[in-house]
């Protein structure tokens, strides 16, 4: 008998069927930057069609993402330099603005859900994740400062924390803080196998969060490793972690489908500032289709295994798919 593999791939209707992997809008976090002022947007050059912009525009986007049915909003404040100390202490005042963002997003959308990310960076005057102390990143320093932060955020409505900073044994410092101060509800996403990759750059433009001396090569995972991910995810299960990520998302697929054959978390992916960044530049030059390129590649973290996606293409992607 001939086997014909190509039935199943005769009509849209079978192929719709056959397909193994579904994609919707449902999977998807938009990742936003947030700014002080009123009516304010300042365009990311390296990011197109992505802006730092004020609380009031923030809460016109996520409307209309929730219109789109998109998870919800993963949120990076842009932080003025004059606040900013090597402790980061700006990070847990009730008026800094990206709680202020909170606040102000959960009174207008309350079920829409908002995620935060808890690291030192955008906070501090040296631009690491942690505190720097003699040129060294200090690790258990820095945990109870990322434990104060993500109560912070948690009492300013926030619905999942997402500490992206690669400390050792903050996970569990979050969850115990939280727990203490009577937010068991709050979600822990905990970026689990944050990779030190080169591509973040657009990223660390939008924000200015970029390291002034020395990498994060100490604190994040080197790229080369992918057995050592294994053991950052028993770490992070044991401690109390409600999802774990992968970040970046494309080159880490094998990452992430490790990660979905060895946790029954949800499992998130992170497609970072550089990976949109290329599709971007690939399509505005006539080299690639956009939309085909953006939905293939969501499609391949899906695939891989990841049940969330960070991707600032969440938008765009959302329109297509609906």
């Amino acid at each position: 008998m001939i086997q014909r593999p190509r039935r199943n791939r005769s009509t849209p209707a079978v192929r719709a069927l056959a397909a193994e992997t579904h994609l919707g809008p449902e999977h998807l976090v938009l990742p936003a930057f947030v700014q002080p002022g009123v009516g304010v947007s300042t365009p990311i050059a390296s990011m197109p069609g992505h802006a730092r912009v004020s609380v009031d525009l923030l809460i016109e986007t996520c409307q209309r993402a929730v219109d789109l049915g998109i998870a919800g909003v993963a949120l990076f404040p842009v932080v003025d330099d004059e606040v900013k100390d090597s402790r980061g202490t700006h990070a847990v005042d009730p008026e800094n603005i990206n709680l202020v963002a909170v606040r102000a997003l959960k009174r207008a959308l309350p079920d829409f859900m908002v995620i935060c990310d808890v690291a030192l960076d955008p906070y501090s005057s040296d631009g690491h994740d942690g505190v720097l102390i003699d040129g060294r990143i200090v690790n258990d320093e820095t945990v109870p400062l990322l434990a104060a932060m993500a109560v912070a955020q948690a009492e300013a409505g926030a619905d999942v924390v997402a500490p992206s900073d690669m400390m050792d044994g903050r996970i569990g410092a979050i969850r115990a803080a939280l727990d203490t101060a009577g937010h068991s509800d709050v979600l822990i996403s905990s970026y689990c196998a944050k990779y030190a990759s080169a591509f973040y750059g657009p990223f660390r433009e939008a924000l200015d969060s970029s390291p002034r001396g020395g990498d994060k090569k100490t604190y994040q995972m080197d790229p080369a490793n992918r057995r050592e991910a294994l053991r950052e995810l028993r770490l992070d299960e044991s401690e109390g972690a409600d999802w774990v990520m992968v970040k970046p998302g494309l080159p880490y697929l094998d990452v992430i489908s490790l990660f979905r054959d060895h946790t029954s978390l949800p499992v998130a992916a992170y497609q970072v500032s550089g990976e949109y960044a290329m599709l971007k530049a690939a399509g505005a030059n006539g080299w690639i289709d956009y939309d085909a390129c953006l939905l293939e590649s969501l499609t391949s973290l899906r695939r891989a295994g990841a049940d969330v996606i960070f991707t600032y293409g969440a938008l765009e992607a959302a329109e297509l798919l609906s």
